[in-house]
């Protein structure tokens, strides 16, 4: 309703500016005498009102352009008896000032459509703890959408104040690089329910493909329920040769012992030293950051039923910068790139799915109906 208002003010505005600009176009052609015969007559008028002492009403924006305008042509400090000469003088900066505005007005790349704008502030709404590239791997690979994140930085909401987290690095070994796709890496962390009751999470993942092979809740963690936790994710005919885990004495020598018989070579890694486990840590990291930092785990079952929903989401639906903005286990009807670049293809429309209540959702195609 504002823009209808303002888009009417400047109609109004150069309407006016152009009936003046005729009028005086008319008066040019008119003969000298006749205008200093009007002008008289004119001025007699006005002293009426000065005498009297009766304020005017407030100049519209095209009489305040048109005075400014034909202050150009005369003496205009004698003429001028409607409003102070100061007054006239702070109407030609202000002309100035949207003069130049107007003529140093942001001229780059032309931008996205309305449609896609609208859609962006409400994914990054949606999920707060998604960043521009984040969004444009959502874009690209589920709607086939190529927008640069740059661009997408644009259209996001400003960030809340106070100071922001910024991007953490990430060390690894040449080694863990090399044999990526033929490695584990497993750890703990814990997690505290509304009464206060601490619960072990355990998770094991492929630090190739970046998928959650297994994760289990535990109040009482002990070596021989880790074991039993390895059983039930390898069964030997895995391509897996190595495990990565930490000194804990959780992982006792038995432990090793056995999973040393399914054809793993355990790696134990440094003393003081998590990077050396960059992967999981950084899993751990991404479990809090986007589940267990927004809620607060009832019990043990709720714990569970919580995180296989996460699991399954950053499995299948979740894009990973690390792996090129793939997916560990990438549906069968991911789109193609779309041949227009900001354009939803004709006869489908944007699905979604909410994810955990909506702390996050997942996007895709859905074909209209016919």
């Amino acid at each position: 309703m504002a823009k209808l208002d303002s888009l009417s003010n400047v109609v109004l505005t150069m309407s006016d500016l152009l009936l003046d600009t005729l009028r005086f176009v008319r008066s040019s052609l008119r003969p000298r005498w006749a205008l200093a015969a009007e002008n008289l007559f004119l001025r007699k008028q006005l002293a009426l009102y000065v005498e009297r002492k009766v304020k005017p009403r407030r100049a519209k924006a095209a009489t305040k352009l048109t005075l400014v305008w034909l202050s150009r042509l005369f003496a205009w400090r004698e003429a001028l008896t409607v409003v102070k000469p100061d007054t006239l003088v702070r109407w030609h900066r202000r002309g100035f000032r949207l003069l130049w505005r107007w003529k140093s007005k942001v001229r780059g790349r032309p931008r996205i459509p309305a449609d896609l704008q609208k859609l962006i502030a409400n994914m990054a709404a949606n999920n707060t703890t998604w960043g521009e590239e984040r969004i444009a791997a959502e874009l690209l690979l589920k709607l086939g959408i190529r927008v640069s994140p740059r661009t997408i930085r644009r259209y996001m909401p400003p960030p809340p104040p106070g100071p922001q987290r910024g991007p953490s690095s990430q060390r690894w070994m040449t080694f863990v690089r090399n044999h990526a796709q033929a490695m584990l890496a497993c750890d703990f962390f814990v997690a505290v329910t509304g009464r206060f009751r601490v619960l072990y999470v355990f998770v094991i993942m492929e630090v190739g493909c970046r998928r959650i092979r297994h994760f289990n809740v535990t109040a009482h963690p002990t070596a021989e329920w880790t074991l039993q936790q390895f059983r039930e994710a390898i069964s030997g005919e895995e391509p897996y040769r190595y495990l990565i885990h930490d000194r804990d004495s959780i992982y006792s020598p038995e432990l090793d012992s056995a999973l040393r018989a399914t054809g793993l070579k355990v790696l134990k890694t440094p003393f003081r030293a998590p990077q050396a486990n960059a992967y999981c840590e950084r899993l751990v990291g991404s479990i809090r950051r986007e589940c267990l930092d927004f809620l607060i785990p009832l019990n043990e079952k709720h714990l569970r039923r919580t995180l296989k929903e996460w699991v399954d989401h950053y499995n299948r639906g979740r894009p990973h910068s690390s792996l090129g903005l793939g997916i560990p286990d990438p549906p069968s009807d991911l789109p193609r790139e779309a041949s227009s670049r900001y354009r939803i293809p004709q006869h489908y429309r944007v699905a979604t799915k909410p994810i955990l209540g909506g702390l996050h959702h997942e996007y895709g195609l859905e074909r209209l109906a016919a």
